[in-house]
């Protein structure tokens, strides 16, 4: 099984989803073959789109092949000629039109290119049931196409944090998506607490967003409380999680969110807004408990309110680290996630090939 991606070195939950597949399918039987397809994805130059290409039509007739859809949906005039030869797998990590900040007009095309591409393959792979529903309801396709394999979470040890409430911590790339901006703009209401917020996630996306939000945080007389700490990884990353007291993700989109059960795979409570697969991967704690808040995308007070609301009562503070703490435990592995994309690849697997 031949898999292409997009650059695994670059730090997002899209590219260690990919990673650990590649790293946990040949243990359930899978022989699998990495393919990286460098290039500016989703708009692709013409080497890369060559590469691509050549990816594909060296690919041996038959075979069952993994496309990042980064990679694939925008690129149907490739895709769709070897969906009789091939058999072909999307795994959509963020519809493409769903990016924040794409002119209408972009966004439109990226989602006609993805529909395109959707439609021709033999079978798609979400990362969230309420994802699957989307695509299913949004680009017309058949449920049974549709697969769900959740991202996995690695149980780590329960996070120490600092005072049991005043360390915030975002880990995000630092984008329009993920609302770093209206975060600053939130805890700027409540700058009479007393926390310190921690950004983890890559600057290089989008240089003006990152120039913004830096005057964002100087102009509200933050720069010593908000700290773009840049992506990190490792013992870095572990460590930005042991001093947590509360995860925030203020993200406009979002599949899933694997920064989240991150968090909760540590014990720390989450405050995020409610939308897409989110409050998904929020999830509940056996006994029913939420471990976090989840506040309306639209309702501009509704973060302050949770912030002052985390500080001001202790007995939400500790029901939230009670629940995210059950919920911990709770969490699929990653090889679950393994077991559920291996049923989609075997089903297809074994289904008749197209006729040429």
């Amino acid at each position: 099984m031949p898999g292409g991606v997009d650059d695994p070195a670059a730090p997002s939950g899209g590219n260690v989803y990919d990673r650990r597949l590649c790293r946990d399918l040949p243990g359930i039987g899978w022989q699998v073959h990495e393919h990286t397809v460098a290039g500016t994805w989703p708009q692709p130059g013409a080497a890369a789109r060559a590469e691509l290409s050549r990816i594909l039509a060296e690919s041996a007739d038959g075979t069952v092949v993994l496309l990042d859809g980064l990679v694939a949906c925008a690129v149907p005039d490739i895709v769709v000629r070897e969906t009789e030869r091939l058999r072909l797998v999307v795994l959509v990590h963020l519809p493409l039109g769903d990016e924040t900040g794409l002119v209408p007009a972009r966004a439109a095309d990226l989602d006609a290119l993805e529909r395109e591409t959707l439609r021709a393959v033999p079978a798609v792979v979400a990362t969230s049931n309420w994802a699957a529903r989307r695509l299913v309801a949004h680009h017309r396709l058949a449920s049974g196409r549709v697969h769900v394999a959740a991202p996995g979470a690695d149980i780590e040890p329960s996070a120490p944090g600092t005072d049991g409430a005043s360390r915030l911590l975002c880990v995000a790339s630092v984008t329009p998506r993920k609302g770093q901006y209206r975060l600053v703009k939130a805890l700027a209401a409540v700058a009479d607490l007393p926390w310190t917020c921690e950004c983890v996630g890559g600057l290089d996306q989008d240089p003006g967003y990152v120039a913004s939000l830096r005057e964002l945080i100087e102009k509200s007389g933050l720069g010593d409380r908000v700290h773009l700490a840049g992506p990190q990884a490792g013992a870095e990353l572990d460590a930005s999680y042991a001093a947590a007291d509360l995860m925030v993700l203020t993200s406009y989109a979002e599949t899933y969110g694997m920064a989240v059960t991150e968090a909760l795979a540590r014990g720390i409570p989450v405050l995020a807004t409610a939308v897409g697969g989110l409050p998904e991967a929020v999830g509940r704690a056996p006994d029913g408990s939420v471990p976090g808040m989840l506040v309306p995308s639209e309702d501009p007070a509704a973060l302050p309110t949770a912030l002052r609301r985390w500080f001001g009562e202790p007995g939400l503070r500790r029901r939230l680290k009670t629940a995210a703490r059950d919920r911990r435990t709770a969490l699929d592995g990653w090889e679950t996630t393994a077991r559920n994309l291996a049923g989609a690849l075997e089903q297809l697997r074994l289904e008749p090939r197209r006729a040429a």
